[in-house]
Parts: structure tokens; sequence; C-alpha cells
């Protein structure tokens, strides 16, 4: 036993992608088309592993077309029985020119045992080119037998040959060409047409019906057909029937020539199916400007920007137990708290809040941003691709917003840290606060002491009762006021570009966990679903060379 060795360029490349349009086909292909691919594919790989030098070869045909009898003549002996009226051939008989070898075949085959017979060294003379042949007589495709017993229908699709045995009365047939022929097109190099009988007919008549046989199978997809008249009576033919066998038996050619044609009527299959035209130009991976996008569309239908404006306004006016002016601070405490209506308690709370109100009100954006994202990248795509990626986009639909809240609540502003400018600008204020308490003071000492003459001061502490100081410590604690002012209204443009700088780096925190929640969730099964059209299609394609 030897490894059949594959001659024809491109036909195990072609097998190996068969194989992979089938694997990747599960669930997109017509489940028969995949079932007849899978049978195709272990099929071959089964014969391609026995005997590469016997040709199987399979007379078929139908009740009274003499194909036993044609067996005979072929062979040289009586080895299957014959009839007139009935069935005769119940069990498939093979006839093997050089047995060496060729058991592991047969058993494939399942012919048994009694009835293979081998051709014995004394009858070959004169017919060497025919060594490595096995000539199989089938049972009557059209019995009442066949009808429970396939063994027929299964032949006919394990040789390498079949010479198709036809009555000049029945040639036109329709159970043979429509369950056959039909199904053949295409096997015109594996085919051989056997007008049987024909010393029942004169040589014009013959020479009609072989037109008219090459016209119909032609019209029936059969673009070259080869077609024998023959007489197992007379031995008309025979001798041509067996040189085009022996033909293709020296040629060792027929199982390559047979399996390529099987791969190529399946490869019209599933063209028919699954046209590759510019499948190929169709998106592999969800490129980067549709991540940014899908990114995009989530963050607004989920609020980012919402919280993003809520948290800067929080920002803002937390800072203004810090920075603002203290004598306005005790003007606002005296109308009542604002920071009260804030809620800064549980800031991770308030996050929650805000984003599980966003997703929950904007449910409808966000499988709008995952519409969106697989109807750009399936335009163009066969119907059945379509729907896979729009699957593939919507796998974790239901699970998404909640996923994207979860996300948000994570994020936390810190709002708990105060940052250094501030605490130094609040000591400044109350520095300047003092510097006006003690201001005031100084002029009520020298009204107290220096107009109204209530008292005398020490002489260290002469100075402050001076009246002449008072219109100059008055000048100098109104300019304490206006600095405190002025420091408080210049602190708040700060606060402005802090805030906005808050603003930003929350945005962009809660953007990039948006960003990953939808490449884990959306994009990736998406280009799972595009890698895999990608990968199908270049199977395809290398399938039809």
């Amino acid at each position: 036993m030897s490894i059949y060795p594959v001659t024809k360029p491109g036909l195990g490349a072609r097998l190996a992608a068969l194989s992979k349009v089938a694997e990747l086909g599960q669930g997109r292909l017509d489940a028969k088309l995949l079932d007849d691919a899978s049978q195709l594919l272990t099929r071959a790989g089964e014969r391609l592993k026995l005997s590469s030098d016997h040709t199987v070869v399979a007379l078929a045909g139908g009740t009274g077309s003499g194909k036993s009898s044609l067996f005979n003549a072929i062979s040289g002996l009586e080895l299957s029985p014959t009839g007139v009226r009935r069935p005769t051939t119940a069990r498939t008989h093979a006839c093997v020119w050089g047995l060496e070898g060729a058991g592991p075949l047969l058993d494939w085959l399942q012919i048994q045992w009694r009835h293979r017979f081998a051709r014995a060294s004394a009858l070959d003379k004169g017919e060497s080119q025919l060594h490595g042949l096995v000539l199989l007589d089938l049972p009557d495709h059209d019995s009442i037998r066949a009808l429970t017993d396939p063994e027929a229908d299964r032949l006919i699709g394990l040789a390498d040959m079949v010479v198709w045995v036809l009555d000049p009365q029945k040639y036109a047939d329709a159970s043979t060409h429509r369950r056959y022929v039909t199904e053949l097109a295409g096997h015109e190099a594996v085919t051989v047409f056997a007008l049987n009988q024909s010393d029942k007919l004169s040589t014009e008549e013959v020479a009609e019906l072989v037109i008219d046989l090459n016209d119909l199978l032609r019209r029936e997809g059969v673009s070259q057909p080869s077609v024998v008249p023959t007489s197992a009576v007379t031995g008309r033919g025979i001798d041509s029937l067996k040189g085009v066998v022996a033909d293709a038996v020296s040629k060792r050619r027929a199982a390559i020539q047979r399996l390529d044609a099987d791969v190529d009527r399946i490869e019209r299959r599933l063209g028919q199916a699954m046209p590759v035209g510019a499948a190929l130009s169709a998106p592999s991976s969800v490129d980067a400007a549709r991540k940014v996008g899908l990114t995009d569309a989530l963050c607004d239908a989920v609020g980012v920007p919402a919280v993003g404006e809520a948290m800067e306004s929080i920002y803002a006016s937390r800072s203004a137990s810090w920075i603002s002016w203290p004598f306005a601070r005790l003007g606002s405490a005296l109308r009542g708290d604002p920071l009260k209506s804030l809620r800064l308690g549980d800031l991770r709370e308030e996050i929650r809040s805000l984003a599980d109100v966003a997703v929950t009100t904007q449910a409808s954006e966000v499988d709008n941003a995952v519409q969106a994202l697989s109807d750009g990248l399936t335009v163009g795509m066969n119907e059945v691709w379509r729907s896979s990626v729009h699957h593939a986009a919507r796998s974790r639909a239901a699970q998404l917003p909640q996923a994207l809240s979860d996300e948000l609540s994570e994020v936390a502003p810190q709002l708990d840290r105060v940052p250094l400018w501030w605490r130094l600008l609040k000591g400044w204020q109350y520095l300047l606060v003092l510097a006006f308490v003690a201001g005031i003071a100084w002029i009520g000492f020298a009204l107290a002491f220096g107009v109204f003459e209530v008292g005398r001061l020490p002489d260290s502490l002469a100075l402050f009762g001076d009246a002449a100081t008072v219109p100059w410590v008055g000048l100098m604690t109104a300019s304490v006021l206006g600095l405190g002012a002025l420091s408080a209204v210049a602190s708040r443009n700060f606060v402005a570009l802090g805030a906005a700088s808050e603003r930003d780096r929350l945005e962009r925190e809660m953007r990039r966990r948006v960003a990953a929640v939808a490449e884990s969730m959306v994009v990736e099964p998406v280009e799972r679903e595009l890698t895999r059209h990608h990968e199908f299609y270049t199977a395809m394609k290398a399938l039809s060379g």
C-alpha cells in the first residue's frame, strides 16, 4: 500500500481550503451542503491513503442495459450473472488486474470476498495496459432492490471513474439523468457513456443515437461527453471502451481527477450560497476611527459630559470654603449653607447615581451606537454574515448598560484633596483679616485716646493714641480690605482653571473606561466575527484556485 501522490497542482491546497470553509461555515451554510463537504473530505482523505497503483472503474446502468454482459466482455470471463427482464446483479462484483496491494482498497469499497476476482496472468497476455484496473459491476440503480440497498449509489460516489451503460431504448431515461448524470456534470474526465446493445441497431441508427445522446448530455451540463457505442454480443466497441479505460488506468490520475471534479462541484454549490465577489474587501478588524466613534457615541449615551460638568460645578463650589473672602463666606453663612445641597458625603454614590440615570434614560442610544458600528462594517456583506456580525455586536447588549454604569461608578474625583495653593490662599486671607481687625483696633484706640481723651497710654504705646494716624491707618485698613477682595476675585480665575482641569481628568478617565468596556463587550466579539468572515472567504478563494 502506498500514499496516493497528489500530482495535480493545488488539489491538496483545495482540500485544505474546503476543510477550512466547512469549519468556518458552521451555522452559516446549509446543513446539507456542510454534510456533503464533510463527506467529500472524509472520502478524499481515505482514498488518498489507499493504493495509488489501482484505478476503480464502475460499470453503472439500469435494468436490461446489458451492464453485466459488458462487464464479462471486458474481463473476458463469465464473472457476473446476466439476465434479460429482471435485475440479476444483487451484489457488486469486482475484477482486478493485478491483485497485489488491492486488498485494502477492496475492503474500503466493501466488496465481499466471494465477489472478488483476479485476472490470471495467462489471461492477461496483451492486456498489460489494464494492470491496476479494479472493474466493478454495480447493482442496477433502478431496480426494486436498489430502493432499499444503496450500494449502487454508494459505489458510484466512491469510484475513480464511472462508465454509464445505456440501453438504446432507454438512453434518455429520466431516472438516470436526473439522479446521476446532472449531478456529475463537470466530471467529463472520469465519466464515459457506453451506448450498449448497438448490435440491435443499424449503423445509421447508432450514429443518430450517438448524436442525440451527445446533445442531451451537453444540455445537462456535460460539456465534452465521451460516448462509445458497444455490443457485448458482437464485441463492437469493446476494444474502444477498453482503450478509454486503459488510458485512465495507465495515467494513474483518475482518482485525483474524480476528487478534483467533486471539489469543483462542491465549490460551485458553495459559490452559489456564498459568492466571493468583493467579500474580501470587507474589513477584517475594527479600525481606530470606528473605535473612537463608538466610544464617543457611548460616552454621549451614558452622559459622560453631564457627569463631567456636574463634577466641575462641585469642584468650584467646594473651593468656596477655602478661597473665598472670609467676610463673604460669613454673609453666605448667615443666609444658609449652599454646600449642604451638594451632598458631597459619598462621592462614588453621587457618580453612580448620575451614571445610572444617564444609562437608564439613554439605553436606546447605546443600542444605536452598537448598531451603527456593525452597519458600517458590514456594507456589501452576504446577508448571513451581516446577521452574524450584528449578532456578535449585540451579543452582550443586555449587560452593556450596567457594565458602563459600574465602570463609571468606580471613577471618584479627588474632591477630598485640597490643593496647596488653596491652603496658602486661605492663610493669606486670614492674615489680611487680622490686619484689617488690627487696623480697626488702631483707629479705635486713636479716636478714644487721641480725640476723646478717655485716658493716657504709656509712652511705648503713644503712637496708637495719636489722632494724626487715623487717616493713614484708615487708608491702610481699606487697602487691606480691597486686597482681600481682590485676591478672592483673582483666585476664582484659578479655581475655574482647576475645575476645568479636574473635569478633563475625570472625563479622560471615564472615557478610558468606556472605551475598555466597548472593546471587551462590543469590539472584540465583532472582530472575531470579522476575522472569521475574512478567513472563510480567503479559504473560498483558495478553494477556487
